[in-house]
């Protein structure tokens, strides 16, 4: 068993992604003359913005979509990045707080479900390692499955500590109300917690041992068939 290191008595910082690597969610769906670009991936917002139209032009190109791509590309980082980038001044508390993560993901023919709880204040977790691991302990092989269970998780821990950050500058501006811990609302919050599964130093994962039935991850393996069905019925509704 793995105890989390205590974070109950960290100072507030500058709001960042609460992980190892201050690494930002990104996810484009982007259709033009027909043509559809859905990708998801994360970027380092300290890299210089020059980057993001380099990188449209080669994900562009190695699509084989059309020119007019590259600007709504470009377009879609920069206004996820400026968004992130406004909430950078904020002060963020990354005191212990465990939250309920769900992953629910389709990846060409890989569906994945799972739930498991993970400690909001460990800023030295990482979504890519555990990503990894899962892969690796239920036998996945498909190269994009883990770079998309970690997209996914990184959305929600994003939107956490966005909510929890917007929700103190609010009760700052007000002058209304007590001392309140930054995560108040987030759902999974619990003390004297059971690890049935450690995935690596840097994970903050957790799994109550009453709740093993519930959390266990699931992982079917469609038919090119069954993919090429859910394809149609996406398109046809």
């Amino acid at each position: 068993m793995r105890n989390f290191p205590s974070s109950a008595s960290r100072a507030p910082i500058k709001f960042r992604m609460p992980t190892s690597e201050n690494l930002v969610p990104i996810r484009l769906d982007i259709e033009v003359d027909g043509q559809r670009l859905r990708d998801a991936f994360t970027w380092n917002p300290s890299d210089p913005d020059s980057e993001i139209i380099s990188f449209a032009k080669r994900t562009v190109k190695d699509l084989k979509l059309p020119p007019t791509f590259i600007t709504h590309v470009a377009q879609s980082i920069q206004s996820q990045l400026a968004e992130f980038r406004s909430l950078e001044g904020q002060v963020m508390y990354c005191n212990e707080k465990i939250v309920l993560l769900k992953v629910d993901l389709r990846v060409n023919n890989t569906i994945i479900r799972d739930q498991f709880q993970w400690d909001l204040g460990n800023l030295d977790s990482d979504p890519e390692e555990f990503a990894r691991t899962f892969c690796r302990d239920l036998n996945i092989n498909d190269p994009e499955v883990g770079p998309a269970i970690a997209v996914a998780i990184r959305e929600q821990l994003y939107e956490l500590v966005a909510q929890g950050v917007a929700s103190a500058r609010e009760i700052r501006v007000s002058k209304k109300g007590r001392r309140m811990d930054q995560f108040s609302n987030s759902k999974g919050a619990g003390s004297g917690l059971d690890l049935s599964k450690s995935f690596g130093s840097k994970a903050s994962v957790i799994r109550k041992r009453k709740d093993w039935h519930l959390y266990g991850p699931m992982v079917d393996f469609l038919s090119h068939e069954e993919v090429g069905n859910l394809e149609t019925r996406k398109i046809g509704g």
